[in-house]
């Protein structure tokens, strides 16, 4: 599954324009039990609470800020078995300031209760268009 970049789609991410605004959508499934090295019980729900409450000031610290969070009900269009617990979209000043944010090492001292606790993971990266009521 997937929680973690791979080198080579981390090496594209890093590639973007490191400095305009970036806004991270964020598709997480979690596991019923986390999957903690040292043996710790809790559920996934549990270990991505810690997660959040524990990188929430670091998150913050960047200029970083949740603009959207949803509870996803169906997939309309998509593989039906790609079922998801978290939605949100995570907006950050640029893509340095994640960059400054994960190689945070209080922020990589936490950040095994979000590996614990996920199942599957999406993670885009976008750049905002200008304002336009088509879709295109």
């Amino acid at each position: 599954m997937h929680v973690d970049p791979t080198p080579e789609q981390f090496d594209t991410f890093k590639s973007l324009d490191r400095e305009k605004p970036l806004n991270m959508l964020n598709l997480v499934k979690l596991r019923d039990r986390a999957d903690y090295a040292d043996g710790h019980k809790s559920t996934g729900a549990e270990a991505y609470a810690a997660y959040g409450k524990e990188s929430g000031p670091i998150f913050a610290g960047v200029g970083g800020k949740i603009i959207w969070r949803g509870s996803p009900k169906a997939m309309m269009i998509g593989p039906k078995e790609e079922i998801w617990d978290i939605a949100f979209i995570a907006d950050y000043p640029s893509l340095n300031a994640f960059l400054a944010m994960i190689m945070n090492p209080a922020y990589q001292a936490i950040v095994f209760h979000r590996q614990a606790a996920v199942a599957d993971s999406r993670l885009l990266a976008n750049h905002e268009l200008t304002s336009s009521s088509e879709f295109g």
